[in-house]
């Protein structure tokens, strides 16, 4: 059956009207395939994005060392080809690998000797006498399972033969008064669930296949307890944070059970941390967590409200307040700008996106160099060498923005630096000033890690405990103390300790006897 054509008009005018229709239809129908495929490539980097996070590396060299591997690789099969092809001559043997050297085991472990003796006492083959000729030694690590033990306290009590008086020695402190959980048990119980990120119902799994019942609730007794026992602590660290010129912030989201219909809501974890090491400082570093309900800008503003110096974070417009009053100076994070550059190169590598990360990797070369030099010497090789590469890189990106368009990533991420640039550039005219916010966000690890394991906090005051945990755990790992044994030996002698010398007992100010 053949199809009818569509009577087309005879006239010049009917048939110019209508082609300028059918143009107008095309040049419309355009527009929307091009809004559209605009659309969709911003979902699928979104779907990227957030495939990366949840099952990829988190490292954003991840995307330039596979495009690496697949060069290497073509490499390697190139010289496949040629070493398996046919020459004349002998055979090149392949180069041997060294073989790996065994580190010692550390000095400081416990050690039981066992020496084997010959089981005869003379010769096996003739009989003779058998004289010393040396020895081989060997050692193996081996662990000791874990055990509980129960500590039995008899207070003798004796009477006065003459007046009667009872004389008997005073109960020992305890951590928590009239339970039955030792120091050692607590700080295991709270390095597990926020240094190991082990939920208490997996704890408790494990302690009963060690014969021990524990309960959900009976170790998140403990666990409140514990925090109102070690909140001066946490108290002091926060002053300590605050008491200095520089302070890296940052936050990230946790859920939070509400009361009463068992859903979660979305509270949050700030970080505070201190930390100048890479400008040469001795003094020791120390990071300090605060829960709230929500991200209302207020939380910062009040953690701040006593703060003076460089507040080095994200662009959030919560801390806008503080930078107008004066006394606090906004200090950009350029890692935080490059991330948005490298998620549109992960999804669409263009010669934009690979020009504007190299010209950002030159930046972080020279800061490699200066780490841990003197901030007056990182301000000098800053001023001389990373200024001249700010300035060019502003130029370069003024230029490119006139030839994007502004619906497209690369633009919102280019406009992103403008926006922040003299945030972005302060730390070239500061030693103390870091290029990125990442010590803070190195800080939060252990939070990402946390929720992945027990998923939310049960209710508000959770996530207050979480923080203090957070806080003396975190100072810990910044000073290279073992939070276990700094807990242990903290919760020991806490209950005793005066309160007016509570900083003695910070993590760089404690000396942990060996046990």
């Amino acid at each position: 059956m053949k199809r009818k054509n569509h009577a087309l008009p005879n006239d010049v005018p009917a048939l110019q009207a209508l082609v300028l229709q059918q143009q107008t239809t095309i040049a419309s129908l355009h527009d929307d395939l091009n809004a559209r495929k605009s659309e969709i490539d911003r979902l699928l980097a979104q779907l990227a994005k957030l495939r990366r996070l949840y099952f990829g590396r988190s490292s954003e060299k991840a995307g330039r060392q596979i495009v690496q591997l697949e060069h290497s690789l073509e490499e390697l099969l190139t010289e496949d080809k040629v070493q398996h092809a046919p020459v004349d001559g002998p055979a090149m043997l392949p180069a041997s690998r060294p073989s790996p050297v065994r580190r010692p085991l550390p000095a400081h472990l416990l050690r039981e000797e066992r020496r084997l003796e010959p089981r005869e006492p003379v010769c096996p083959a003739c009989g003779g006498d058998l004289k010393p000729l040396g020895e081989d030694v060997s050692e193996q690590l081996e662990l000791i399972k874990s055990a509980f033990k129960v500590i039995k306290t008899r207070r003798t009590k004796k009477a006065c033969a003459r007046c009667d008086v009872i004389v008997q020695e005073p109960a020992p402190s305890r951590p928590i008064e009239r339970g039955i959980a030792g120091p050692g048990l607590l700080s295991r119980v709270m390095t597990a669930k926020y240094a190991e990120h082990t939920p208490l119902y997996r704890q408790a799994e494990i302690f009963a296949r060690q014969g021990v019942t524990l309960s959900r609730a009976t170790m998140a007794g403990w666990g409140g307890l514990c925090s109102n026992l070690l909140s001066p602590l946490a108290d002091a660290v926060c002053d300590y944070v605050m008491d200095t010129g520089k302070v890296h912030v940052d936050d990230t989201p946790v859920d939070v059970l509400q009361p009463g219909n068992g859903k979660p809501k979305t509270g949050r974890l700030w970080v505070y941390v201190r930390d100048d090491r890479n400008a040469g400082s001795t003094l020791p570093p120390a990071v300090w967590f605060a829960y709230s309900p929500d991200r209302k800008g207020a939380h910062p503003q009040t953690h701040l409200a006593g703060f003076s110096g460089l507040l080095q974070a994200d662009a959030y417009a919560g801390f806008n307040p503080l930078y107008e009053e004066g006394h606090i100076r906004e200090v950009g994070c350029m890692a935080h700008a490059r991330r948005k550059i490298h998620d549109i190169h992960v999804r669409h590598p263009s010669p934009t996106t690979t020009e504007a990360l190299h010209r950002i990797g030159e930046l972080y070369a020279i800061e490699a160099g200066i780490r841990g030099c003197p901030a007056e010497e990182r301000r000098q090789v800053r001023e001389t060498r990373s200024r001249p590469l700010l300035m060019s890189l502003e130029s370069w990106i003024r230029e490119k923005l006139t030839t994007l368009s502004r619906q497209a990533d690369m633009a919102k991420a280019l406009n992103y630096l403008m926006n922040h640039w003299q945030a972005l550039c302060y730390y070239a005219g500061d030693g103390w000033a870091e290029i990125d916010n990442n010590i803070a966000e190195n800080a939060l690890r252990a939070v990402s890690l946390g929720r992945k394991n027990y998923l939310f906090f049960g209710s508000d005051s959770g996530g207050e405990r979480a923080a203090l945990m957070y806080t003396l755990i975190g100072s810990c790992k910044l000073n290279g103390v073992e939070p276990e044994a700094y807990l242990r030996h903290v919760l020991a002698n806490i209950a005793d300790h005066p309160i007016n010398k509570i900083k003695d007992l910070l993590p760089w100010n404690l000396e942990i006897p060996a046990e």
